[in-house]
Parts: structure tokens; C-alpha cells; sequence
């Protein structure tokens, strides 16, 4: 046995070079908390999805913002259980707090006065329509005159 801990990682001198993605999406995600929901973001020819999985809260729970061209979700939680068996005494009292806070940039080609959530099955769904520029147009043909 041993007082020092080897790891099989890397020095932290490299953490956070491999820590960021480069093609501009969450940064530092190794850095991202326990309590923080996994997300997804899909993109569609007509909007963004993006789905963030929170089963046990209620859509009163989260708060959606669009400050600028950030979308930020965030929650926060308190729980309290209480069991007494004897006047006056706590035999047990059970209690947690949870909090998550996630920022998303939004490119020009979205419409941010259409934005829309649902809360449904412990998924929070986040539609981010297209403009209509943005989307994708049908083939068509173009007359020569």
C-alpha cells in the first residue's frame, strides 16, 4: 500500500488543452457537475432542439432566459423530508439542494422571439426555430429568357 495516489491520467498541464472542443461547442465538459443534466442539441432544416434530461423536477423548477444571443437554462432545487418519533427531537431529517445553470450561444440564423419549451416524461425540450432565410429551399428550376 501506498500514501501516494497514481492516476492513468495525463498532466493536468494537458487537462485543459483536451478538456475544449474546437469546433465551438460546451467547453471544459470534464468540468461540468454532478448535479448538471446531460444534454443534446439537434439540429433540424427548420430549428434546433435542445433536449435536457431532468426527470424528478417540474417545469416550475427551471428558469429559460435569452439574454442577447445566449440561451441559458438553469434550476434550482430544495428538498426536505422529515421523520419524527419523539416530540422535540429530530430522529432523522433528510434534506438536499440541487442548482444547474447551462449556457448555449445562439447563431444569427435563429429566431429568438419564437423559441419555445416543454416539459414532458423528465426531458425539457428547447425548440430554437430557423429564420426563414436560414432554412434549407427546395430545388427549383430557373427559366432561361
Amino acid at each position: 500500500m501506498s500514501l501516494i495516489k497514481r492516476t492513468d491520467r495525463l498532466p493536468f498541464l494537458f487537462d485543459d488543452f483536451f478538456a475544449t472542443d474546437w469546433l465551438g461547442g460546451t467547453t471544459n465538459t470534464s468540468r461540468i457537475g454532478f448535479n448538471t443534466p446531460a444534454v443534446n442539441v439537434q439540429e433540424t432544416d427548420n430549428d434546433f432542439k435542445v433536449e435536457l434530461a431532468a426527470p424528478g423536477l417540474s417545469k416550475e423548477d427551471f428558469n429559460i432566459e435569452l439574454d442577447n444571443d445566449t440561451l441559458i437554462i438553469s434550476s434550482q432545487t430544495k428538498s426536505e423530508k422529515e421523520t419524527k418519533e419523539n416530540a422535540g427531537k429530530y430522529t432523522r431529517k433528510e434534506f438536499s439542494y440541487g442548482s444547474f445553470k447551462r449556457s448555449f450561444n445562439l447563431p444569427e440564423i435563429v429566431d429568438n422571439a419564437s423559441i419555445e419549451a416543454i416539459y414532458e416524461n423528465g426531458v425539457l425540450a428547447v425548440i430554437i426555430p430557423k429564420k426563414e432565410e436560414a432554412k434549407i429551399q427546395p430545388k427549383r428550376l430557373i427559366e432561361i429568357s
